[in-house]
């Protein structure tokens, strides 16, 4: 098996405008509008209209298929062992053409009892353009106040309570489950998370969707925002959550790799075998595999890296994103 390149997958038809920056990083034609996101080897459908979101290889196979009838060779013996054949990973771009609603997810324990869904959605963010997104609350508030907040769409009140927070390119930012947040428009980013479509909308107005009817996951706002943490934070632990990696390696705090691994690779590195997902950013660089695929990594080109492609060599002068489940030990 070898590195497979991996063209843009935007699902039509989005609630929020966007995808224009995405054709422009990968140096496509003008994207539709409202295909902000770009699913990136994704074995993940959009929630209740599969199988739009789930990336087909080359020949035409489902990705998530070819996984299923091969898994040792996707994934490898221990990631198997412990998760199946489950790549326990979803990438993403994201283009937010306007600021995106505010909203949550569930975690793992909520989105098993109530959704039978088999992850949660903790995900982060590498920022490819400078914006502002807001975190979490700056204060506790109650659950009648929230619902009341959230049936009356008082958007700036909600706002007003949320941390908002100034980020760089190539800053990162780690949304746990059940953290409120809204990310800023005109901001261009690599999304990684556990591979699911699940969101807890407290805002609609203005956006192309029924929030009243799909923004509570089926579950009624009751229960719904059962999944939403209320509690006050200060900004010195919002901001703990924001990176600024300044060199090659992990890029996101350590509290998220239980659901995933992102890191920065710019000058020649050796990386073990295993799935990965890469985006290429910038400059010239070279993966060269121990099963003899050699693939240039030109900035903007997303690729998708099988464990029987064998270890990963780069080499060249660029900065790449490695994108990776969490680890099966």
């Amino acid at each position: 098996m070898q590195p497979i390149p991996i063209p843009a997958n935007q699902p039509a038809d989005r609630f929020y405008g966007g995808g224009r920056q995405i054709s422009d990083f990968r140096s496509d034609p003008p994207a539709d509008p409202f295909t902000p996101e770009d699913w990136v080897a994704s074995t993940t459908s959009v929630r209740g209209h599969a199988p739009i979101g789930m990336t087909r290889l080359p020949g035409g196979e489902l990705l998530a298929d070819a996984i299923s009838r091969a898994p040792l060779e996707w994934l490898g013996p221990e990631h198997v062992e412990r998760f199946g054949a489950d790549t326990m990973l979803l990438v993403k771009l994201l283009d937010a053409g306007q600021r995106l609603p505010i909203h949550a997810h569930p975690d793992r324990a909520f989105a098993a009892t109530h959704l039978a869904a088999a992850h949660g959605k903790a995900e982060a963010w590498y920022m490819l353009t400078a914006g502002s997104v807001f975190l979490g609350l700056r204060e506790d508030i109650s659950p009648a106040e929230l619902r009341h907040l959230v049936d009356t769409q008082q958007i700036d009140r909600m706002l007003g309570l949320m941390h908002a927070i100034d980020v760089e390119p190539h800053d990162t930012v780690y949304v746990p489950p059940g953290l409120l947040h809204a990310i800023g428009p005109g901001i261009l980013l690599a999304e990684v998370q556990e591979p699911e479509d699940l969101s807890i909308l407290l805002e609609w107005t203005g956006f192309a969707l029924d929030g009243a009817a799909d923004g509570h996951l089926g579950l009624g706002f009751d229960l719904a925002l059962a999944a939403v943490d209320m509690s006050g934070r200060s900004r010195d632990d919002i901001l703990s959550l924001v990176q600024h990696p300044g060199s090659d390696g992990p890029v996101l705090p350590s509290a998220s790799e239980e659901f995933f691994r992102l890191d920065r690779v710019s000058r020649d590195s050796e990386v073990p075998a295993g799935l990965a997902v890469l985006i290429a950013l910038a400059g010239s660089m070279s993966l060269t595999t121990a099963g003899g695929g050699t693939v240039t990594l030109a900035p903007g080109t997303t690729t998708l890296v099988p464990y029987a492609a064998g270890a990963m060599h780069f080499s060249g002068d660029g900065t790449v994103l490695l994108a990776r489940p969490p680890l099966a030990h």
